[in-house]
């Protein structure tokens, strides 16, 4: 083994004892003292990652110093994609990565970057999210949302919040407003008043197509959560140029649920995830499957074990189909900027930004690649 190597493992394992010892439960272990002492000369800005080996700031203040690649990835839902909602469903991602990204270029933060790009699908009629949301039995509009911000595990959600064109928006308030993750219906709805957040008229969040498959699945021997692929969840994560990981995930649910259901989407660890330490994970697919599993968080579990984003999100949704026969897909960033876009059903419109270069994709090994110079231009 050679020195670089028995360096990483002896750093990594230094770590994992100064986390357990000096931050850990054990503090009436009478060896405690003895390692609080040693692992105290052991500056904090210079913990170690165990993803790469390499020395890293403490996750509170990112990568200080350093000057990361920004990336971000989007997804617009895992399902089957009709012919006909393909071409919008991947110029959507294109566009929302674009957004995110023009953001971390200029500077801005992952959280800011993840909120805007999501906002662009939630304006967009080809997801369930906003105004293109899905119905519940009574043929009325209930979103949920999600922000996480990894630098310091902030995360804000809404629940079957209704007249909100924006429910990432109303998320993120949330988060730096109160005191609470997570606000849900009635008392949401109070909240965003109280904020001054237009409210919009249920109508302008219903197209056609949303009626059409409500009207559907009203009809006996229907299955709703069928009908719920197809038409998806909508989200974003990202890492900026300081090293701070977020994400965002959005939806209006599943199609001809029962008033008041609340999926995955707005619970933390099941519809999005995001620590400094490791990586940012959004969700999209079967909820109550993703719930049972808590996939984003899962996800990044796997990556705390040292598997690339790719390896632990082939991972998490092995078990997820396994365990509770879930399938669904899944967007990560690791701390790194290493990223994947992954998923088990039939296909997923995805688009990811790095280096410049747009990334997009709908079907199984489908990768597009262009310059982002080259996707600005009109067609």
């Amino acid at each position: 083994m050679n020195g670089l190597s028995t360096s990483f493992r002896y750093n990594r394992s230094v770590n994992k004892l100064k986390r357990n010892y000096v931050s850990g439960p054990l503090t009436r272990n009478p060896l405690t003292k003895y390692v609080k002492t040693a692992f105290s000369k052991i500056p904090s800005d210079k913990w170690v990652s165990a993803d790469t080996g390499g020395v890293k700031s403490n996750p509170s203040g990112a990568h200080q110093g350093w000057n990361m690649k920004p990336v971000i990835v989007i997804h617009g839902g895992a399902g089957s994609i009709s012919t006909e909602r393909e071409p919008g469903c991947r110029a959507g991602v294109k566009q929302a990565a674009l957004k995110g990204y023009s953001i971390l270029k200029q500077g801005g933060s992952a959280l800011d970057a993840v909120e805007e790009a999501v906002v662009v699908m939630e304006d967009n009629p080809h997801f369930n999210a906003g105004c293109g949301s899905v119905l519940n039995e009574k043929g009325e509009v209930e979103m949920d949302a999600i922000v996480m911000d990894g630098k310091d595990l902030a995360s804000g959600a809404v629940s079957a919040v209704r007249c909100i064109a924006n429910p990432i928006k109303l998320a993120r308030l949330v988060m730096e407003k109160t005191d609470h993750l997570l606000l849900t219906d009635r008392g949401a709805s109070l909240f965003a008043k109280a904020q001054g957040v237009p409210e919009v008229l249920e109508e302008s969040l219903i197209t056609e197509r949303s009626r059409k498959r409500w009207e559907h699945n009203l009809k006996t021997g229907s299955d709703p959560v069928e009908s719920q692929f197809g038409h998806g969840t909508v989200g974003a994560v990202a890492i900026d140029s300081a090293g701070n990981v977020a994400c965002a995930t959005s939806t209006g649910g599943l199609t001809n649920k029962m008033v008041g259901r609340v999926g995955d989407t707005p619970c933390i660890g099941s519809g999005g995830y995001a620590d400094n330490l490791v990586g940012a994970c959004s969700t999209t697919g079967h909820g109550e499957t993703i719930m049972k599993v808590t996939l984003a968080r899962l996800v990044l579990y796997h990556m705390e074990q040292g598997m690339s984003p790719e390896d632990a999100a082939d991972t998490a949704l092995n078990c997820m189909k396994t365990r509770v026969d879930g399938l669904g897909g899944v967007i990560v960033v690791n701390n790194s900027g290493d990223w994947t876009a992954t998923f088990t059903t039939n296909q997923m419109s995805w688009a990811a930004v790095k280096d410049d270069v747009l990334q997009c994709g709908v079907d199984h090994g489908e990768n597009e690649t262009v310059p982002v110079s080259d996707a600005l231009i009109p067609s």
